[in-house]
Parts: structure tokens; sequence; C-alpha cells
């Protein structure tokens, strides 16, 4: 598994904003997800067998990597500042829908969680089973990405970082950009 769109946005504002600034975020890409772990409990039929609506994802989800892989290539490297020193963050609600956002427009995220408890669990699973399995899946994406906006926002990374952060950024949105135009591709690919 390779890094996604959640691990950038999530490590490009914990380099800025530490945990503080970006523990909603970590919160919206669980709910996202927890989304998509509920359709999926819930059936995917409907979104599965529809192509139109399926690839009406895929477009959306492609236009908001492109939008936040050209905000961060659009970085600027910041005055040198102390480890110490905290931009000020995002509202928590900005921040919950970033995360949100990111988890909802990413279909990789809804084809991972249809085919773990359609493949992976079997046909014959129960519903409670599938609710227990759906709130651990939750569990493991908050505690990850928590424990991701943690690591990066520790003094002696933040150090590191300090001078680095916009070559890490633009990166960062170089690899969205990518990611947004390959779902670009594979959708019209399809059609």
């Amino acid at each position: 598994m390779k890094p996604g769109p959640d691990f950038f946005l999530i490590t490009g504002h914990a380099i800025r904003h530490k945990l503080s600034g970006t523990v909603y975020i970590c919160i919206g890409i669980a709910a996202g997800n927890a989304v998509y772990i509920g359709i999926a409990i819930l059936g995917w039929t409907g979104i599965r067998d529809n192509p139109r609506l399926f690839s009406l994802i895929e477009v959306v989800g492609a236009c908001y990597l492109l939008w936040v892989g050209w905000q961060l290539i659009r970085s600027k490297q910041a005055p040198t500042m102390p480890a110490t020193t905290v931009l000020h963050s995002p509202s928590a609600f900005k921040q919950l829908l970033l995360g949100v956002n990111s988890a909802l427009l990413n279909p990789k995220n809804a084809l991972f969680y249809m085919s773990l408890m359609t493949v992976i669990l079997g046909s014959e699973v129960t519903v409670s089973q599938q609710l227990v399995c759906g709130l651990w899946m939750f569990m493991a994406v908050l505690v990850w990405d928590l424990s991701l906006a943690a690591l990066v926002g520790q003094p002696g990374i933040q150090r590191w970082l300090n001078r680095r952060i916009h070559l890490v950024e633009r990166g960062a949105g170089a690899v969205l950009m990518s990611f947004g135009l390959g779902l670009f591709i594979g959708s019209s690919g399809k059609s």
C-alpha cells in the first residue's frame, strides 16, 4: 500500500500546524471512511452496478485531488521559525471538511471497503459481524491518522522539516495531482 491523498493531507497540515491543527482532519477522514463502511454494510450494488454514478464519483474526486495538489504546489518557503512555533490552525470545521472530502472523494476507499466486506468476510457474514468489523476499521483509520499527525508534529521532526516544508508540500502536491490525473485517465478510459 502506497501513501494516498489522506496521507499527504495529514502530513502537510501536521508539518505546519502540528497535531492540534490536524486532529479534526483525522476525524473527518475516519468519518468519511465510516460512510463507505456503512455503504458496504448496507449494500454496494447500487453504486457498483451504476457505471455513470461511479464515474461521477471518480471525476469529482479527481477534481478535488487536483485542487488540493495545486494548493500544495503553490507553497512558498516559510520564514525560518523555531520548531515550537505553531502557525494559526484552520478552524475545526474547515479541518473536518477537508478530511471528510479527502475520504469521500477517493473512490479507492469505496472499493477497498466493499472488497473487504464482500470478499474477505464472505457472503455468510452477519450484520453484527460487519458492524464490529466496520467499527474496528473506523478506529484503525483514526488511530493511524492521529499517530501520523502526532509523529510529524514532533519537535525534532519539525526542526528538520522547518527549512524543507515548501519542498515537501510541493512534492505532495505533485503526487496528489498525479493521482487526480490518473483518476481522469482511468474514468475516461471506461467511457
